[in-house]
């Protein structure tokens, strides 16, 4: 059964569609991660199923409720990780769990206990006298979590909670949204950032311009693009008239170049590293190594959107 689902949603700023007749389901106790570049139609989406934002058109419901009618009851079961950071910095990071256990109508001993619960659960029980001022950018991420789980909702949305972090909070991020999802509750993660959502999705949305333009599980979304490959070519000397000549080829989707590597995105690869393997000769560009990737989600969204993630 759907825990949650959107039904031909449309949200529109002024002359401007965000959302535009979004359909969608998310079962209970899957980790659903929701791609797409900027102004893709992410954070309004998220917004709407959260009540921070009204539905001009459509139906979105969250445990059976309707997100419009029984608003209140929705955000009870709901905790939401927003992009903004939503934390006070003249408070401790007790008190500013504490603050938001209070909202949800937590009280005494209770109070107290999903407090101190949610600072061990990310990581930030023994800075909890402290405030965020003094905390790194990944630490306040952290504490932005605390803030959203410490009434242990059904549902979790975390709206691109891993912007402008080191590695190592990514990490730790990630996996507390692995260890959440254990614990049982069911958990919606936008990104723009691919590898992410590879890496602890069981099913993966793509959005584009408002519309939801492909969803399953990654092994479905690979098969919609098995007829692509990533060719990775290390160089020695690599010259920009063959890089040019390269992105000039009709039949190659992408190039990329990382320092003295190229990557291509082709169709077959067999009917095409001949010619790649020609234009590179005929710049005397040396190749060092020569590997073949299988596709992925990246590839996906080049496939269907013709640009990247990142555009």
């Amino acid at each position: 059964m759907s825990f949650v689902q959107i039904k031909n949603v449309v949200k529109k700023y002024s002359n401007q569609i965000s959302v535009d007749h979004l359909n969608l389901s998310i079962h209970e106790g899957e980790i659903f991660g929701l791609l797409g570049p900027n102004g893709a139609g992410k954070s309004t989406t998220i917004k709407m199923l959260s009540g921070l934002l009204k539905i001009d058109q459509g139906e979105m419901f969250v445990d059976g409720l309707s997100v419009a009618k029984d608003t209140i009851e929705v955000k009870r079961r709901i905790g939401l990780v927003p992009q903004e950071l939503a934390i006070f910095e003249n408070l401790t990071a007790r008190e500013n769990v504490t603050f938001f256990a209070k909202l949800y109508g937590l009280r005494g001993k209770l109070l107290k206990e999903r407090v101190e619960e949610a600072l061990e659960f990310v990581g930030l029980l023994d800075r909890a006298r402290d405030r965020p001022s003094s905390f790194s950018g990944g630490m306040k991420r952290r504490l932005n979590i605390a803030c959203a789980i410490m009434h242990r909702p059904k549902l979790i949305i975390m709206d691109e909670p891993t912007v402008g972090i080191d590695p190592q909070s990514r990490n730790h991020i990630l996996e507390s949204v692995r260890t959440l999802n254990r614990m049982g509750s069911t958990i919606i993660y936008t990104s723009h950032y691919m590898e992410e959502v590879s890496a602890i999705s069981t099913r993966v949305g793509i959005m584009d311009h408002g519309h939801l333009i492909a969803c399953g599980t990654q092994e479905e979304l690979r098969g919609k693009v098995e007829q692509d490959n990533k060719i990775i070519i290390q160089a020695a000397n690599l010259k920009e008239e063959a890089v040019k000549e390269l992105r000039d080829h009709p039949r190659i989707k992408q190039v990329t170049i990382q320092e003295q590597a190229l990557e291509l995105l082709v169709g077959s690869s067999q009917a095409f590293l001949q010619d790649i393997l020609f234009i590179l000769s005929k710049h005397e560009v040396k190749i060092q190594s020569l590997t073949q990737v299988e596709p992925d989600l990246e590839a996906l969204f080049l496939s269907l959107t013709g640009r990247t993630l990142r555009d």
